[in-house]
């Protein structure tokens, strides 16, 4: 089975040659390393590149030990480095490199040279690091696969591939599995050994037990607003473990950074400011979430959030929470401030929407509570409501935009109608 990866693939070949080192990055075992030397790579030998001219070094290949030294990383390029032919450089996992911005660095001014380098750690990408780059390192984020990805190659019943997806997720090695014995033996073998052990080593931790339980309480509870403090009586009240508020900020820092879980922050539309006390959390791949709590509590409403979440990021939104705050009276005639919620606010450049992910709406009530937080924004921005029954796309007489979610999922340009 070969996912074509047809997206990241066309940023590659954009990318070629724009004098920048392009820089892959994502969750472990997302496709990394087969986009680069596998699709990149027989992408270049159509177009006629010679194969000593495509440098490629795996770091994560123990008889490549001695190349994750910075001076013996750059002594291998250069010797490979022979003529003024054009070479491109391929390098996985390049965070194993100590120092390795000045390898890297070391290779802007030379124009016949290209530089691909894969990492899994989003702290590679800090300031400080793009500074060292000069303002010439160009991201290329890849995710597991979309849904969309996934069903052009398992084809079937559509409803039956969802299913399946939500079970199990998008990462390539799990998805090439026959059986849900299988799929779930790879999940949690990469669960613990490619993401919690590798946060946990990298980091030094002392309280494994305490990682571990924050990530089944973020699982266990995807798609809820929640705090510091909060998790902080989380832990105590279920786990009875106590444990510090920067303890817990400094794991969700560490977790953000191997790309496990992503962060939504709230954001008042209305007073268009963003919220600090509540935040909602998402996980990078929803097999890998199911992996964290052992394949139990798959409430298909909260894994569709996350899944239209992904989704946002796949296609370059940026994606909040959204609070508009409304007013109206209760029963003895006082005016009060209410909260209402709107799933996800998203924007990309001058683009803003406004979006509800909506698993249900079996009645009427079910529909004016799904309206009433977008009806409630009185700028001129789209406004969507997507549902997971088959729905044909359509404008409704409040003007909002109603589709299924196989519609939004398939669809790449499903929300510019």
């Amino acid at each position: 089975m070969l996912f074509k990866r047809e997206l990241y693939l066309q940023k590659l070949k954009e990318s070629q040659g724009n004098g920048m080192i392009k820089i892959i990055t994502g969750i472990r075992r997302c496709g990394k390393s087969f986009l680069l030397f596998e699709l990149f790579y027989r992408y270049l030998r159509e177009q006629g590149v010679a194969d000593n001219q495509i440098i490629r070094i795996d770091l994560e290949n123990r008889r490549n030990q001695d190349l994750r030294d910075p001076d013996n990383l750059l002594h291998y390029i250069d010797s490979n480095i022979i003529d003024q032919q054009h070479y491109f450089v391929f390098i996985d996992e390049i965070q194993l490199v100590p120092e390795f911005e000045d390898v890297l660095n070391s290779y802007l001014k030379m124009t016949n040279v290209d530089v691909y380098v894969t990492g899994s750690n989003s702290k590679f990408l800090s300031t400080d690091v793009i500074t060292e780059f000069r303002g010439r390192g160009w991201e290329i984020r890849v995710h597991p696969l979309s849904f969309a990805e996934y069903y052009e190659e398992k084809g079937g019943d559509k409803h039956e591939a969802l299913i399946a997806y939500y079970l199990y997720g998008g990462l390539p090695g799990a998805v090439v599995l026959d059986s849900e014995e299988q799929k779930q033996n790879y999940l949690r073998n990469v669960y613990e050994t490619a993401y919690i052990r590798d946060v946990i080593d990298r980091n030094n931790l002392q309280n494994e037990a305490g990682l571990r339980e924050l990530v089944r309480i973020l699982a266990s509870d995807i798609g809820a607003s929640t705090n510091i403090r909060r998790l902080v009586n989380t832990f105590k009240s279920e786990a009875n473990m106590a444990i510090s508020p920067n303890t817990i900020l400094s794991y969700l820092s560490y977790l953000q950074d191997a790309f496990v879980i992503s962060e939504a922050l709230r954001y008042n539309v209305k007073g268009r400011k963003y919220i600090g006390t509540e935040t909602k959390y998402y996980f990078e791949d929803i097999g890998i979430r199911n992996a964290a709590i052992g394949f139990r509590q798959v409430e298909y409403n909260h894994v569709m959030e996350n899944v239209v979440f992904n989704e946002l990021k796949i296609r370059h939104f940026s994606v909040d929470v959204g609070q508009v705050d409304v007013f109206e009276r209760n029963k003895e005639g006082k005016l009060l401030r209410k909260n209402l919620e709107i799933d996800f606010v998203v924007n990309r450049g001058s683009e803003r929407i406004y979006l509800q992910s909506a698993y249900r709406i079996p009645d009427h009530e079910k529909w004016l509570q799904e309206q009433r937080p977008l009806i409630s924004v009185q700028d001129s921005f789209k406004k969507v409501i997507i549902e997971d029954e088959y729905r044909l796309p359509h404008y409704n007489e409040q003007g909002i935009y109603v589709t299924g979610l196989f519609d939004f999922l398939l669809n790449q340009n499903s929300l510019n109608m």
